[in-house]
């Protein structure tokens, strides 16, 4: 059974006169890595808050590990990053950190505290714990949202544009370190970006959407293996992989689109 399993998934809004999502099929395993790619305003974001049971569907079906939403956020099996961190200013990073497992009154503090201290170390900011966010990067902030994501154990990961605001070196940075936590935990995870790089890069599979109302053009898998290294997006099976997400998004049959590179490569 799919991890998250959405059939024929339509969300309108009404007030607005807005269709952005119609007929969205997507099964996606348990431990698998999927971004969602598309151009502004197709719905990769609304179809994110309907995974996290932030939005109610119009139609279809979405299920998580055989379940409602409701039903799955409530049981914290959901972790979500924003593209904005959403810290407490007044709070220590470890304290961030700890907020979900204090709010959902689990474990007790000496728990709680050993809990976000081994994720802050995952994350590569061990050292940090007792530092306010103004204190920190944008990709230090970043990283206790994941950390903060993380500490209740979820079994579907949502990310949405987490890595947007940042500079591209920080972006690499930071999608090192994703890759790092994820090999580690093997959480289920649903990305969204507009970095074809980036989705190619960090994914399983990758869903291009169409403009709005939002559909699946097409879902290119990358059989990149893994652990994946800086150096792999020099590789020439990776700029073919970005061509085929870049024909999908510009509406063209992405298995074309590799089957032309590849008469290039013979000859």
């Amino acid at each position: 059974m799919s991890v998250v399993a959405i059939s024929n998934l339509t969300k309108t809004f009404p007030k607005e006169n807005v269709t952005a999502l119609t007929g969205i099929d997507l099964q996606i395993e348990a431990g698998e890595f999927v971004s969602l790619i598309g151009p502004s305003g197709c719905g990769k974001s609304t179809l994110l808050r309907l995974v996290a049971d932030l939005l109610q569907p119009t139609g279809g079906q979405l299920t998580i590990a055989g379940a409602a939403p409701r039903v799955a956020r409530t049981a914290r099996k959901i972790g979500m990053v924003f593209q904005e961190p959403a810290l407490l200013a007044w709070r220590q990073v470890a304290k961030n950190v700890e907020l979900p497992l204090e709010l959902g009154d689990r474990l007790g503090s000496a728990e709680r505290a050993g809990a976000a201290r081994e994720l802050l170390a995952r994350v590569g900011l061990g050292d940090l714990a007792g530092r306010l966010p103004h204190q920190l990067s944008g990709g230090q902030r970043q990283r206790v949202a994941l950390a903060r994501a993380l500490i209740q154990d979820p079994e579907v990961l949502l990310m949405d544009e987490p890595f947007g605001a940042l500079d591209q070196i920080t972006r690499d940075e930071m999608n090192a370190a994703l890759l790092q936590v994820w090999e580690a935990a093997r959480v289920t995870v649903l990305f969204v970006t507009h970095s074809i790089a980036e989705a190619v890069y960090l994914s399983d599979r990758v869903a291009v959407f169409t403009p709005r109302p939002g559909r699946i053009h097409a879902v290119v898998e990358v059989p990149l293996l893994r652990p994946r290294l800086p150096a792999l997006r020099h590789d020439p099976e990776f700029f073919a992989l970005e061509s085929e997400v870049l024909a999908a998004l510009e509406g063209r049959d992405a298995r074309e689109q590799r089957a032309a590179y590849e008469r290039v490569v013979r000859h």
